[in-house]
């Protein structure tokens, strides 16, 4: 019975050591170290809202859902480019256009993540199989993409 309480007692306080040095605290009683380990998460779940405040906003910003048009923006990463769609409308078949325009710019897509809900949006990373990636700027890959959209759209109206 003693052996079964002292190894209780040692996992406790094992768990309350790791807790600590998780939390960074520098309390020696048990209730310091759970009220700084509380203290700790809120912090967490502070900067996890405000992460999801300055992505909300950033897509606000990106994209007005009453503006159908879809903004493109791209950006140029170490070995091909960023490029965000936009739209505060989605029409079918806008997600093959865009997948189309990357596969005839010699793009292969990396990673992607894409909502076609009510509205439209598209993060995708996209990396030059040509070996001459020089041949390609940022700029190009987004009027490329924006006026591949366009014409599709005006096809499908």
């Amino acid at each position: 019975m003693v052996s079964r309480e002292h190894k209780r007692g040692s996992s406790l306080r094992e768990k309350f050591h790791l807790l600590r040095s998780i939390t960074n605290s520098h309390a020696e009683s048990e209730t310091s170290i759970i009220v700084d380990a509380s203290n700790y998460i809120k912090k967490l779940k502070q900067k996890v809202q405000k992460l999801n405040n300055d992505q909300n906003m950033s897509e606000q910003s990106f994209c007005d859902p009453s503006d159908s048009n879809p903004t493109v923006t791209v950006e140029t990463l170490e070995k091909g480019f960023m490029i965000k769609v936009m739209s505060g409308k989605n029409e079918e078949g806008m997600l093959v256009c865009v997948l189309e325009t990357f596969e005839d710019l010699g793009l292969d897509v990396v990673e992607a993540r894409a909502s076609c809900t009510d509205t439209f949006s598209l993060h995708a990373i996209g990396s030059s199989h040509n070996d001459d990636g020089d041949s390609m700027d940022a700029e190009a890959v987004r009027q490329a993409v924006a006026e591949a959209i366009r014409t599709w759209s005006d096809s499908h109206a």
